[in-house]
């Protein structure tokens, strides 16, 4: 049984770091604790981190020490070496990795880039690695600039390297293929490598391949003048601003850096200009040669710029500038959060995740964690792609996780508002998403407004609502957002950031309605903790429900656990446990106990219990021995609201947990509520929990 996987390359610029990122994704979603590790580091200055390191352990969150993820740098492997220290170097290698594997479930380790002193030993040396590891290995390799019998030849030479070394490959990457090459590819290396090798290929893309103006700054050592907010901004061209503004206009390309001395205030003012206009492609940066800097005046233009891209400025002349420009290379790191997120899109989009860990995870993990449980929220929304409506167009909040949704292509995004105003929002934050991808209505503009106007009239009259009366109603984001959903032009509805519970929900009480035999509408979150999902319910909606209500709540929250791969057991919580208490709120909790033993036979439940003897194994053996829910509760039932809201908010800012929710139960389509408070993190899980309900 392996419990780590090695992804390594017979040359440099293989864009493993793609490979690493979205396997790591993987493999969070199929294990509870995942390792990163790396045997040998590129020479980093004093007090600097390993870029890969940093970028793993930063985006996924990993609780591990940066100085425990590496073994040696470069310069330390290549003097060791030299000085016949072979046995010291895999000792100290596999002490590191060990460590690591203690730890974890499973561990992802890196090898060495093939840059710099010593790449013509990389390939021998991590093939060592790996076999004193006992592991084996993912290979990839980089299409660029060969031609097929090259690509095959090369990657083929590598695999026998691995293979005389008695270390197992399980897969080979191709990476960075032309699209039109990529079955060519992919069964060029299918004849050639054996049948129980899984085969990959990935696309060469742009986006990925070219700098960010950070990446640039550092490259030239530039002091940042302006936008630094801004600096991730992706370059995809650069150009010398050196010609008369009306001309250089016109030479201008989408993303471009332009190149122009510090004196050129009408090259600056231009380029700031057309960034911000319709009419002209988008600037990524601005670079100041020769030490010169604009005027003060010039200066105090630009300060009272609201959105400004990176203006940078270096001591060196203007074509020296651009020379070393020229030759930056990209890679990732961790404040680029939309070239991560692109890589990760990239690898499950063309790598069959299913198959390739098959080979990968040989044993099957019991339970399920948080980021088990997250990983296998968004796969599972990806599955079948549905269309969620945003009202709150106005809300900062709600832009920043639209943009995120759409960047992740998870699903369809509706936003509610002014055109105009969401636009200018989107610029103001300095989000990349392509408004195009983001559909934008204006409720009374909408070529709908009429016709939902008339539905809900209809559909209300009874209950003494005017066409007057509907029209105004039609006008509020919450009525027209929940009647796109009422009219299947969305499958799912999230609001509640800018307003009430009340007023997120009552339109769907009266014209969406609950399920067929349900009479409470109720929540549930999912409280993402250190080592397991729990799910609390009611926490939102019900202040103080009867034995019935308390029931069906449990009842639902149980078919939300299995619908989200929790196997339900529901702890029915209270001041006391067993048959010890007495008094009318406890009397309500073992009636509705009853009710739900009455009604659903098939599920695990106890009540009235204490919520210690719910969670702790100990406590639950030692109060109810003979309990197959005591101890292991992973439904939790409150028995009002006061308990279970303040409970969750406890939980969640004491323990640092991650809630999920609320989720509604009991809508016959999926409108969900927000609170006010809500982060973007929350925002965003929330569209994915209604996107997955709207699969049901």
């Amino acid at each position: 049984m392996s419990k780590a996987i090695y992804i390594a390359t017979s040359e440099a610029n293989s864009g493993k770091s793609l490979v690493a990122l979205g396997l790591m994704s993987v493999l969070l979603g199929k294990t509870a604790k995942v390792g990163y590790f790396r045997p040998i580091i590129d020479d980093v200055k004093k007090g600097e981190k390993d870029n890969h390191i940093n970028t793993i352990i930063s985006h996924f969150e990993l609780d591990i020490n940066p100085e425990d993820a590496y073994a040696f740098t470069r310069k330390e492997f290549i003097s060791k070496r030299n000085k016949g220290k072979e046995g010291e170097i895999f000792d100290t290698i596999i002490e590191k990795y060990k460590n690591l594997e203690d730890q974890n479930d499973f561990v992802l380790v890196e090898g060495s880039d093939f840059s710099g002193e010593g790449s013509a030993i990389e390939l021998d040396a991590n093939i060592e690695i790996a076999k004193n590891l006992g592991i084996p290995a993912v290979i990839v390799s980089p299409g660029v600039g060969k031609t097929l019998d090259e690509f095959v030849e090369g990657l083929h030479l590598a695999y026998d390297s691995f293979k005389e070394k008695e270390v197992e490959v399980l897969a080979v990457i191709a990476n960075k293929v032309q699209d039109v090459n990529i079955e060519i590819a992919k069964n060029g290396l299918k004849d050639n490598l054996p049948s129980n090798i899984y085969v990959g290929v990935i696309p060469l893309i742009a986006s990925l391949k070219n700098p960010t103006v950070k990446e640039i700054a550092d490259a030239i050592d530039a002091t940042i003048l302006f936008g630094e907010e801004n600096i991730n901004n992706q370059t995809a061209s650069f150009s010398v601003g050196a010609m008369q503004l009306r001309n250089y206009l016109t030479h201008l390309k989408d993303n471009n850096l332009i190149i122009t001395p510090g004196d050129r205030a009408d090259i600056i003012l231009g380029a700031l200009q057309a960034n911000i206009s319709t009419n002209y492609p988008t600037v990524s940066g601005i670079v100041l040669t020769g030490g010169l800097k604009p005027e003060e005046s010039i200066i105090k233009l630009i300060d009272g710029l609201a959105q400004i891209m990176p203006i940078l400025s270096v001591k060196e002349g203007t074509f020296g500038t651009a020379n070393k420009i020229g030759a930056v290379r990209s890679h990732m790191y961790a404040g680029n959060t939309q070239k991560i997120l692109t890589s990760l899109n990239i690898f499950e989009k063309h790598i069959d995740v299913d198959k390739l860990t098959e080979r990968l995870v040989t044993f099957k993990n019991e339970g399920i964690t948080p980021r088990m449980f997250q990983y296998n929220l968004v796969k599972r929304a990806k599955k079948s792609r549905k269309h969620i409506v945003l009202p709150e167009g106005t809300d900062d909040r709600i832009l920043t996780a639209a943009a995120r949704l759409i960047e992740t292509d998870i699903v369809d995004i509706t936003v509610l508002g002014d055109y105009d105003q969401i636009s200018d929002s989107i610029i103001r934050l300095g989000l990349t998403v392509d408004i195009d991808k983001m559909n934008i209505i204006n409720p009374v503009q909408s070529e709908f407004y009429k016709d939902f106007t008339e539905t809900l009239f209809e559909l209300r009259k009874n209950k003494g609502l005017t066409i007057d009366m509907a029209e105004d109603l039609m006008g509020d984001v919450s009525y027209f957002g929940t009647m796109m959903v009422h009219k299947g032009l969305a499958d799912g509805m999230v609001s509640g950031a800018a307003h009430t519970t009340g007023h997120t929900i009552l339109p769907a009480l009266q014209f969406v309605k609950t399920k067929p035999g349900v009479s409470v509408v109720s929540s549930v979150f999912f409280m993402c903790l250190e080592d397991r999902v729990s799910v609390f319910g009611d926490c939102a909606i019900n202040p103080n429900p009867n034995a019935e209500q308390l029931a069906e709540i449990a009842i639902s929250s149980a078919e939300s656990s299995l619908n989200f791969g929790i196997d339900p057991k529901i702890a029915m919580l209270s001041y006391s446990s067993g048959a010890s208490g007495k008094g009318a709120d406890v009397d309500i909790v073992r009636a509705a106990t009853e009710i739900v033993k009455q009604k659903r036979p098939d599920l695990k439940v106890e009540g009235p219990i204490q919520y210690d003897a719910a969670v702790d194994p100990k406590v639950g053996k030692s109060k109810m021995p003979n309990s197959e829910v005591a101890g292991q509760a992973n439904v939790l039932i409150f028995p009002d609201l006061n308990t279970g809201n303040n409970t969750y908010k406890a939980v969640q800012r004491e323990t640092g947990a991650l809630a999920i929710g609320p989720m509604l139960q009991g809508l016959n389509k999926p409108v969900n509520d927000l609170s006010r408070g809500c982060t973007i993190d929350d925002i965003f899980n929330t569209v994915i929990l209604t996107a997955i309900q709207a699969q049901e």
